[in-house]
């Protein structure tokens, strides 16, 4: 009786898979809206190695030593050593060792690449609910310790992206001809 059903329960399964992309081919026509201004806005929060798209506002390491200890060190840990999540500070010189260490200081090639990681993807339990300035702050106090910047930086969008991170000197651009792919900035569709 079980194997009987089990057939049945994939007989029905595979018909219903085929039958079903031609139901439903029409019944989509219609269905949803163009997104607003605002609405994409909430979207489109990328930002670029060089800086474009970081928003205003700032944070100083003094802030984000705070914000850390609220948000991050649970997963962290006190001293940015990892526990749950990874370790963000040591490592330094460890990357061309059986066991590299990839941290803020030791690996990440731009600074906004971090702010960019925090600000859309942390506190884990709670992605995008902190506001710009703690996220300018608590990537100014990572950045503080991993001896990047100094205790009594303020951080912003005028400053980020001209941090040059310990590591940015040994990745690369691709530009075999066969995989560049030249970044649209505007009018995208029309091209």
């Amino acid at each position: 009786m079980a194997a009987h059903n089990a057939i049945t329960s994939t007989v029905a399964f595979c018909v219903g898979a085929l039958i079903a992309p031609a139901f439903g081919q029409g019944s989509l026509e219609g269905l949803g809206r163009h997104l607003t201004k605002e609405e994409l806005a909430g979207w489109n929060i990328d930002i670029l190695p060089d800086g474009t798209g970081l928003p205003p506002g700032q944070g100083t390491v003094l802030q984000g030593q705070a914000v850390y200890q609220a948000q991050c060190l649970a997963c962290h840990g006190a001293n940015l050593e990892g526990g749950l999540g990874p370790a963000l500070a040591g490592g330094v010189g460890s990357l061309t060792t059986d066991k590299p260490l990839k941290t803020i200081g030791s690996y990440w090639p731009y600074s906004t690449t971090l702010f960019d990681y925090i600000r859309r993807a942390m506190p884990f339990q709670a992605p995008q609910s902190l506001s710009n300035e703690d996220v300018y702050s608590v990537t100014a106090y990572l950045l503080h310790k991993n001896d990047i910047l100094p205790a009594a930086a303020t951080l912003g969008a005028d400053n980020l992206a001209g941090i040059k991170m310990p590591n940015r000197g040994n990745f690369y651009v691709d530009d075999r001809p066969d995989v560049k792919v030249d970044r649209c900035m505007k009018d995208c569709l029309s091209e």
